[in-house]
């Protein structure tokens, strides 16, 4: 490795001169840096990486061998307009992570939040959002627009549909097939119409802090909401009329009000 400003540069990694790293960023063997890309400080890509396009990366990421980062949309409606990628802090992408950027059909960007573990082989399409502390499992695949929300864990294999959300906190079962919404602080798995809920994600919920109080009042929630026979407009004047009002249902009832492709009961 040889250091230029405080950058560690391998020799065989190639480095657009447009492209900008800062302080304590290191760049391994055959990597390969294209223009207007800007890496944070403490970043690291092991060897074989690959970032091009317009694409920001925060600080304290780790790029694993083989990761394809910022490269053109898989979009045939992608005419090398000009888009983004933008990446936070703290990410981690291990081997074989392909995440591309946006299209004029999205805002022209994908974003990437904070202190993200995106494992082997996942695929983050065009205009996709991904909030923080988001758990991918390996080989989880978003198609394009796709929301991730905050805390959201989605298993192995998991096939997501465009436009779908998964909701903070949510718990997505491996080799799932997602077509509608996906209700936060719920565990969720099965296979596009037969997809179903199988109650709030308790334990996981309890290791991220949840108050116990809250639980309770989201398991209420949730029986109303899905295990009633009312449909969601009666369940979510149910929830109110009973007083449920932790900070927590109410983000569930907000996510239920604006979903536009229905969610999984």
């Amino acid at each position: 490795m040889r250091a230029v400003r405080g950058v560690e540069i391998h020799p065989t990694s190639v480095l657009h001169p447009g492209a900008e790293l800062d302080d304590g960023a290191c760049v391994g063997p055959y990597s390969v840096i294209g223009d207007r890309v800007r890496i944070g400080k403490e970043t690291v890509l092991d060897s074989h990486v690959i970032v091009e396009g317009s694409t920001s990366i925060g600080a304290s990421c780790r790029f694993f061998p083989f990761s394809s980062i910022g490269t053109v949309p898989q979009d045939l409606k992608y005419r090398g307009e000009d888009s983004q990628l933008v990446i936070g802090d703290r990410n981690t992408f291990r081997e074989f992570v392909t995440v591309h950027r946006g299209t004029q059909g999205g805002a022209g960007v994908t974003r990437i939040g904070n202190d993200n573990f995106i494992m082997a082989y996942a695929h983050v399409a065009h205009d996709c959002i991904l909030e923080d502390h988001v758990i991918l499992a390996n080989a989880v695949t978003l198609a394009g627009h796709v929301l991730v929300q905050a805390h959201a864990i989605v298993g192995a294999s998991v096939g997501i549909h465009q436009f779908c959300r998964v909701g903070p906190y949510a718990f997505v079962g491996g080799y799932s097939c997602i077509t509608r919404d996906v209700l936060p602080f719920v565990k969720t798995i099965g296979y596009r119409n037969e997809a179903r809920t199988y109650g709030i994600n308790s334990t996981g919920l309890k290791r991220k802090g949840i108050r116990r109080e809250a639980l309770l009042e989201l398991q209420r929630a949730y029986r109303i909401l899905v295990r009633s026979r009312l449909n969601s407009t009666q369940a979510l004047a149910r929830i109110r009329q009973e007083g449920l009002q932790s900070p927590e249902v109410s983000l569930l009832v907000q996510f239920v009000e604006t979903c536009e492709r229905g969610f999984i009961k």
